[in-house]
């Protein structure tokens, strides 16, 4: 299926009546009980929602598989457009390299050992980064100011197993003994450097991890760390950022494969005095088991890579495969209502084959799911700045969260579970005298289109959900 234009469906919806609800149910629908929204309350700030392109996706973007100019295009205002697409705020870059065809996302900055960790690196820089320094200079383009770089492993010459894949750890932390030496401080000043190139190139790395699931040991590029160590070597980073002249990009730890493992992370870096105070963002992954809680923290937390599992492409809404839209949709929600988290990062949001990205990637052309549309509904419209506010739908098949921008737009994310229509109403506060916004929808044949407006009057807002749908409303300044 080719990308759809909702510029059809945009003109029909002004001429839509304002989204209203009665309290009879005789036609079928369910009835909502009555929520509440809060535009007053202040839960997490939002620093934005975001993709990666690692492991030359971004290439493959840039046409090195047959992607015409034309659709390079259309893919990129898919992805980073605000009017038309899913208006991306975060970009994370891969760092280091692998051996396998499928991951070789780049060259190492250095890829021969220097002659061990005091002498003088010998760095090298291609200015291409397997794709990633033109996509991020394209994510520029459209306004993305924060850019994620973190490593999976570090050159294999620095670990116990010589090898930048298969695990292995950190030659220099904690229970490591490397004839070759302590590592640890060359390794930051590598990740340092290849910073100072995105620098060059003029982008700012706005936060750097040194870690990519050091719980897991992988066929490709794969570095192990305990709680412990990596407490340990998020010290080292912090003091080697906090000595450079990027002094202002922020320190990430550890993106562990699961959420309950990544609170084990969380937990060794609050406790060390040194790490406590340098990690600025703590990132975890949810595969292993979902972000369901919050970490244990006060700094900012980033829940930065989740795809579903899956062996096939597929572009369905609510298909009951477990990677349609509903269940991304779902997934997102959970993670800011429940978690907490103060950014949502999907994996790939174009690849190619049986992906579960966004979008596939297929030679000269490209093909569009409905898990695109479920991110947008709220990157589209949850800008960085934005606070989450408190929400209850008071109905058992309805799930909402509420959010504030800094511009004083008002977003509304409503979530019907139910096989059935829902009709539901909102007493709302913190909205002075009327106000007036457009509905959107996705669902099986809707992506993310306006179907009508909407209105709180007399601090009530009623809006009519379709079923298994989400219904997004976004509320004028």
């Amino acid at each position: 299926m080719r990308v759809r234009t909702v510029l059809a469906a945009a003109l029909a919806a002004s001429l839509l009546p304002m989204a209203s609800a009665t309290a009879e149910s005789g036609d079928g629908r369910a009835v909502g009980a009555r929520g509440s929204i809060d535009f007053r309350d202040d839960r997490q700030a939002i620093d934005g929602f975001g993709i990666s392109q690692a492991f030359q996706r971004a290439d493959v973007m840039h046409g090195a598989r047959g992607l015409t100019p034309e659709h390079q295009r259309e893919v990129l205002d898919l992805l980073f457009d605000r009017e038309s697409g899913a208006g991306f705020s975060i970009l994370r870059l891969g760092i280091g390299s692998s051996a396998d065809d499928v991951y070789d996302h780049m060259r190492s900055i250095q890829p021969t050992d220097p002659g061990g960790p005091d002498a003088e690196p010998s760095y090298e820089w291609d200015g291409d980064d397997g794709g990633q320094v033109w996509l991020a200079r394209e994510a520029q383009g459209y306004g993305v100011e924060r850019f994620y770089a973190n490593a999976w492993s570090a050159p294999g010459y620095m670990k116990t197993n010589g090898s930048d894949a298969n695990g292995g750890e950190l030659c220099g932390v904690p229970g490591t003994d490397c004839a070759s030496g302590d590592w640890r401080r060359a390794y930051a000043e590598y990740l340092v450097q290849y910073a100072r190139f995105y620098a060059r190139e003029g982008i700012d790395i706005t936060d750097l991890n040194f870690t990519n699931e050091p719980d897991l040991t992988t066929s490709y590029a794969s570095m192990r760390f305990t709680p412990e160590q990596a407490a340990d070597m998020a010290a080292v980073l912090g003091r080697t950022v906090a000595e450079s002249e990027l002094a202002g990009m922020n320190v990430a730890c550890c993106d562990a494969a699961g959420w309950a493992e990544q609170r084990a992370y969380t937990e060794a870096i609050e406790a060390h005095p040194e790490a406590s105070e340098l990690v600025d963002l703590h990132t975890g992954h949810p595969y292993r088991n979902p972000a369901t809680s919050p970490l244990p923290t006060d700094r900012p937390v980033w829940m930065s890579e989740w795809n579903p599992t899956g062996d096939q492409w597929t572009e369905g809404w609510d298909d009951g495969t477990g990677y349609d839209g509903m269940s991304l949709a779902e997934d997102v929600h959970e993670a800011l209502a429940d978690a907490g988290v103060n950014a949502y990062l999907y994996w790939f949001g174009a690849s190619i084959g049986t992906t579960r990205a966004a979008i596939q990637l297929d030679g000269p052309d490209y093909h569009v799911s409905s898990r695109l549309w479920a991110l947008a509904a709220y990157s589209r419209f949850i800008r960085p700045e934005a606070v989450r506010v408190d929400a209850a739908s008071g109905h058992d098949s309805v799930e909402v969260t509420a959010f504030r921008n800094a511009d004083g737009s008002r977003v509304v994310e409503i979530l019907n579970h139910d096989a059935a229509p829902v009709r539901q109403s909102f007493d709302v506060s913190g909205v002075r005298g009327p106000a007036r916004g457009d509905v959107y929808l996705t669902d099986n044949t809707h992506a993310l289109e306006r179907t009508g407006r909407a209105s709180v009057a007399g601090g009530r807002l009623s809006v009519e959900l379709p079923p298994r749908s989400l219904t997004t409303i976004v509320l004028d300044r």
